[in-house]
């Protein structure tokens, strides 16, 4: 029998990257064997999403999956260029392609141009992409995701599309019927982002409580954290 091909997923700590996991490893040609996460190296928190650090290693134990970071400068005076981000992807492509895997996978939907760029940069790095979730109807996602039993926090919105009010709330079908017309379900357009803290995969919850909502330029994030002592006393329970 043919060995299962293995796969590095792309991981946000959202709900696209952990219906992508899922997806995944439902397919037993493959086998994901880690995480690829861009972080802020100034502010200690995930790109785009704004989420802490700690929460990323969190996920990475309840999932059982190891996580390689991609430590991106972000300050005033440390300014990340495309050039930059592009180096710093072909450092840690070059590391995994070292380590014998050949794909990479994201949780991409219908960005057509986002994906040209994505192959584009993996073919440099010798590597290859998938892209489970691509071309769903992300109504039909967002409403897959609830009932498979995950559970999410909106990490931040962008206040262009979304209130304030959206930040920091629970991911659901009520979450869902609320959003305007013009906003995609998935926020496939950058109108929100999530964190995920339980689902099929996790072997625990996370703890999760929602702190200060904060503003940013035009966003708004949710600082989301663990509340204190919670997991040591979930990873006793487990074992």
């Amino acid at each position: 029998m043919r060995a299962a091909e293995k796969v590095i997923l792309s991981w946000s700590g959202g709900k696209d990257s952990a219906l992508a996991l899922h997806v995944l490893q439902q397919d037993p040609r493959l086998e994901v064997v880690g995480l690829l996460t861009t972080v802020s190296q100034d502010y200690q928190r995930i790109s785009h999403h704004g989420v802490r650090d700690e929460l990323l290693d969190e996920q990475s134990r309840s999932i059982d999956l190891p996580v390689q970071r991609v430590w991106l400068p972000s300050g005033p005076s440390h300014e990340c260029t495309n050039a930059l981000y592009e180096s710093l992807m072909e450092v840690a492509m070059k590391e995994i392609h070292d380590r014998g895997v050949r794909l990479i996978a994201h949780g991409d939907i219908f960005l057509q141009d986002l994906r040209q760029y994505r192959e584009k940069n993996l073919q440099r790095g010798g590597l290859g992409g998938l892209f489970p979730l691509w071309g769903r109807d992300t109504q039909e996602l967002i409403r897959e995701f609830v009932a498979l039993g995950f559970r999410a926090y909106v990490a931040c919105v962008d206040g262009r599309c979304l209130p304030r009010s959206f930040a920091g709330c629970p991911i659901d079908d009520a979450f869902a019927e609320s959003l305007p017309a013009e906003v995609d379900p998935c926020g496939e357009n950058g109108e929100y982002h999530s964190f995920v803290w339980d689902g099929p995969m996790f072997r625990w919850p996370i703890d999760v409580i929602v702190g200060e909502v904060v503003e940013r330029d035009t966003r708004y994030f949710a600082d989301l954290m663990t509340r204190p002592g919670s997991e040591t006393e979930v990873q006793e329970a487990v074992q």
